[in-house]
């Protein structure tokens, strides 16, 4: 049972343009409402339709506390469905991608089809019917290669991310991409202080070596679309045809960002991290295209490859970090990109970031924590989270107290 009352108070207690009262970073109860009222209620990126290639290819991830799977069926459409057996509840896929023409639960061999319908029940009596036993569905939807799923029996509508985010996407070709590799992170900090740090660079001058030599920090969130090397990169991307898209909204954003002088992508060196470009439209600089919903996500997309970033609660200070890096399929390793060199960038920025979340976490759960102002100038992306998570709550809470839950309205 919820502490709702609990929480409440604690929300009341925040103040505008402020970072959180001690309790929703660590109390367990806050933990739960957030399963509840956020992974459970929201749209969450989990991959990429390539990592669903052909009929019984499924990629099993976990969002919040539940265990999911979406699947691509015999006539190519992708199905989404609670990963847990009708039978006494098991995991049926393992967590990561696979391919199987049946899904088999491990445990008692309960199988269903491609349609989540089961189709034998080894050891049950003559009198049990296999109908309504199919495994319980899940919302899913398909953005120019994007899979994004929600878990309320009510998904909140997804048309205008959709409409904003297709065309921006759409020409790097990420259904013909394919994951170069993953990475994973278990940090010590609650989830909401993961995000609140990848919603902003304020830090990043000091702490983000690699990703400053090929990110303008300088420029400042605030400024970024009227500054004129955002500017230039609009107009040449325009002249090629391509979607320039400024699109900040309640709970998605979407943007192109310029390279430092001299930088086509995030690499070391400056140069391209990928012979086999995403998209060839005759210039290898097109800046970085950002998108991002919440709660839990961001995405880089460049000429050459593309980065996903997730996060998702494991405990009341436990957070389980993903990267996914993706680049054309006909890339080879090894002769058209090297993995070392695709991921360092974003990788030592993730492990950097677990540090820095880690030591807010140290700091957050002292008695002499108090919540302090997020600065308007450099820190607007964490104003907006942090609003939009408590706005959502409250709305969960307030259904909660009339007694009919009722879907969040992104």
């Amino acid at each position: 049972m919820l502490e709702i009352d609990h929480i409440h108070d604690l929300f009341s207690q925040r103040k505008p343009a402020h970072s959180l009262p001690q309790g929703l970073y660590l109390d367990a109860a806050a933990y739960e409402f957030d399963l509840r009222a956020i992974f459970e209620r929201n749209w969450v990126m989990i991959g990429f339709e390539c990592e669903l290639p052909s009929s019984g290819s499924y990629l099993a991830a976990q969002v919040g506390r539940s265990q999911i799977v979406v699947i691509r069926d015999k006539t190519g459409e992708i199905r989404g469905f609670h990963n847990s057996c009708r039978h006494r509840g098991a995991q049926i896929c393992p967590t990561g991608t696979g391919r199987a023409p049946l899904l088999v639960c491990p445990y008692h061999q309960w199988s269903y089809d491609l349609t989540g319908t089961l189709k034998r029940a080894p050891g049950m009596d003559e009198t049990f019917e296999l109908n309504g036993h199919g495994l319980r569905p899940i919302h899913v939807e398909l953005v120019a290669g994007c899979v994004y799923v929600c878990l309320a029996e009510q998904a909140p509508d997804f048309s205008a991310f959709r409409t904003a985010l297709e065309p921006a996407i759409a020409p790097f070709n990420l259904k013909d991409a394919k994951i170069a590799h993953v990475v994973e992170l278990d940090e010590d900090a609650n989830w909401k202080l993961v995000m609140e740090n990848g919603r902003e660079c304020h830090h990043c001058n000091a702490c983000h070596p690699e990703l400053k030599s090929a990110f303008p920090i300088e420029i400042g969130d605030n400024d970024f679309y009227d500054s004129a090397e955002s500017v230039a990169l609009s107009a040449r991307l325009q002249a090629l045809g391509l979607d320039v898209p400024t699109t900040i909204a309640d709970w998605f954003q979407i943007s192109r960002f310029p390279f430092n002088e001299g930088r086509t992508s995030y690499s070391v060196t400056g140069g391209p991290l990928v012979k086999v470009p995403l998209i060839d439209v005759g210039e290898a600089n097109l800046g970085s295209l950002r998108w991002a919903i919440e709660p839990n996500n961001f995405c880089h997309v460049t000429a050459d490859s593309a980065f996903m970033f997730n996060c998702n609660p494991t405990g009341p200070l436990k957070t389980k970090v993903t990267a996914k890096w993706l680049v054309h399929k006909d890339a080879v390793e090894g002769v058209d990109y090297d993995v070392e060199k695709l991921i360092h960038m974003w990788d030592m920025t993730n492990r950097q970031d677990k540090d820095l979340a880690e030591n807010n976490q140290r700091g957050v759960n002292s008695i002499g924590y108090v919540p302090g102002p997020y600065s308007k100038l450099n820190e607007p992306f964490v104003i907006n989270f942090v609003d939009w998570y408590c706005r959502t709550a409250m709305a969960y809470i307030e259904s909660e107290k009339m007694g009919c839950p009722i879907a969040v309205d992104a």
